[in-house]
């Protein structure tokens, strides 16, 4: 078989790959804005490519697909995404 026949599986994330989440989801991470340095680590990270980041530079979360793992509070250096309560305290 030549090297130009043989087909490589390619896996990207995608926007909600599993649908919308937002439903049954029990936290979700809010961004502060005035500790965000615009790294992109939470964007890098997110496993649902559901963070955009805008034309000024912070990200932000599109919350219908965001399924609360948690990960971009983890990645953040400057705790500048808490994650809280969907439904109140």
């Amino acid at each position: 078989m030549n090297p130009e026949e043989i087909l490589y599986p390619i896996s990207k994330p995608s926007k909600g790959s599993s649908g919308p989440t937002w439903m049954w989801r029990f936290t979700k991470p809010v961004i502060y804005i005035d500790k965000c340095t615009k790294c992109g680590l939470c964007w890098v990270y997110c496993p649902e490519a559901t963070i955009n980041i805008l034309e000024n530079g912070f990200p932000k979360i599109d919350y219908e697909y965001c399924k609360g793992c948690g990960i971009c509070d983890n990645v953040c250096p400057v705790d500048a995404i808490e994650m809280v309560n969907e439904y109140g305290d």
